[in-house]
């Protein structure tokens, strides 16, 4: 584990194009480039970096959007490498294409598109096949319905609130929602403690849920068996949270109605009544440059700072602008490490003027703010000192 320094010149790589809002943020101390060499920071978004050689010199990742999934968060873990997301920035967008395709699949309007050009004038006037055909395309209208959100974080809770505003019967399942989040929520929304209630009663399924060992394939046969059999459901979340084959059964079964998805696999493409989309849930300007923007911030305000927010794999703390010299240290959550750290830094006959610890889990971040600095030597030592100390994962020197 490699001990480091903060040094004034900056380079961030990006390893798929970012908005530039968001890299006009970090100003004129900082390259942007494509290479490795040397980066401090990486920004990026679907770029799958699980074979990616981190460089040497890397203090955090950024990633402009909410999945990281493409990320190795254990090994960025393992070398106190901070892994950012940008929670909600791109929840209205997600929110209006979930409500577009909702009413769009209730009312047929993409079979109804497909079959429209088709039409041929040597079959006779348009108007005249559109009205005698039109008819197979009748739809129903989701005022009254009952729409079930399993997710309510940031894109749940929006997805849940407007359907309310559209005149729809809302039933939410997270057990694990936020303070923040409850309180974003509607009263409306009728909250349930067991998933298959929400499946029993729901004629619309939304999924807002991570990917990860609980999730994967939390839609299969077991669950499609309480469904309605007209249910359309509709995944912006992962595709991996639904059984491919479970779900082509059921949709040739028409034990279920629709499957609408924002992440078309070959097995999806050839589904009967399975609507593919191409990856569009994020993908508006607005959208792109908020998760660059936040994405920058973060990836920033922790190179220049040590302020942690919205990390994966790092507890968050807020630090406001040091005045002379400041120590983070990322370690093992185990007890007395404070007190190790404090007694290094005394042992030099430096003063305190700050300090804080806070956790996540199995790890911890501490942050020792300096009432003098101190040259480049005695910087040297205490760092020495501090990644000695059973259980450190890395060290750092800001100022």
């Amino acid at each position: 584990m490699e001990m480091t320094v903060v040094e004034k010149q900056k380079t961030i790589q990006v390893l798929n194009p970012i908005s530039q809002k968001g890299l006009d943020y970090l100003g004129e101390d900082y390259q942007v480039s494509e290479d490795a060499q040397g980066a401090e920071g990486i920004l990026v978004r679907s770029y799958n970096m699980h074979q990616f050689p981190l460089p040497e010199n890397l203090k955090a990742i950024a990633r402009a959007g909410a999945g990281v999934n493409n990320i190795p968060i254990e090994e960025c873990t393992s070398k106190g490498i901070p892994v950012f997301n940008t929670p909600g920035a791109n929840a209205n967008a997600v929110k209006e294409l979930v409500l577009t395709t909702l009413i769009a699949s209730s009312r047929q309007l993409f079979d109804g598109i497909e079959w429209a050009k088709t039409l041929s004038p040597n079959n006779g006037p348009i108007p005249k096949q559109v009205e005698s055909g039109k008819k197979q395309f009748v739809g129903k209208e989701i005022r009254g319905k009952t729409l079930g959100v399993i997710g309510l974080g940031a894109i749940g809770a929006k997805v849940a609130n407007d359907a309310l505003e559209l005149g729809m019967n809302v039933v939410g399942f997270d057990p694990f929602v936020s303070v923040d989040m409850a309180w974003e929520l509607s009263r409306s929304v009728r909250r349930v403690y067991d998933i298959e209630t929400l499946y029993q009663d729901a004629d619309y399924i939304t999924l807002h849920v991570p990917l990860n060992d609980k999730t994967r394939t939390m839609l299969n046969k077991d669950a499609f068996q309480f469904m309605k059999s007209d249910v359309h459901i509709l995944n912006f979340s992962r595709g991996e949270l639904v059984h491919n084959s479970d779900l082509k059964e059921a949709l040739e079964m028409e034990n279920i109605g629709k499957y609408i998805t924002d992440f078309p696999n070959e097995d999806v493409l050839t589904m009967k009544n399975a609507i593919p989309i191409p990856h569009l849930g994020a993908s508006s300007q607005e959208s792109e440059e908020n998760c660059a923007i936040m994405a920058t911030q973060q990836l920033k305000d922790y190179i220049e700072t040590g302020s942690v927010k919205n990390s994966v794999n790092f507890p968050d703390v807020t630090l406001s602008p040091f005045r002379h010299m400041r120590i983070t240290a990322f370690h093992n959550n185990v007890p007395n490490m404070l007190s190790q750290l404090t007694q290094i830094v005394s042992k030099f006959g430096i003063n305190i003027s700050e300090m804080m610890n806070r956790n996540k889990e199995n790890v911890a971040y501490s942050v020792i703010d300096f009432e003098s600095s101190v040259d480049s030597s005695i910087q040297e030592q205490i760092e020495s000192e501090m990644m000695k100390v059973n259980g450190m994962i890395s060290v750092r020197i800001l100022g």
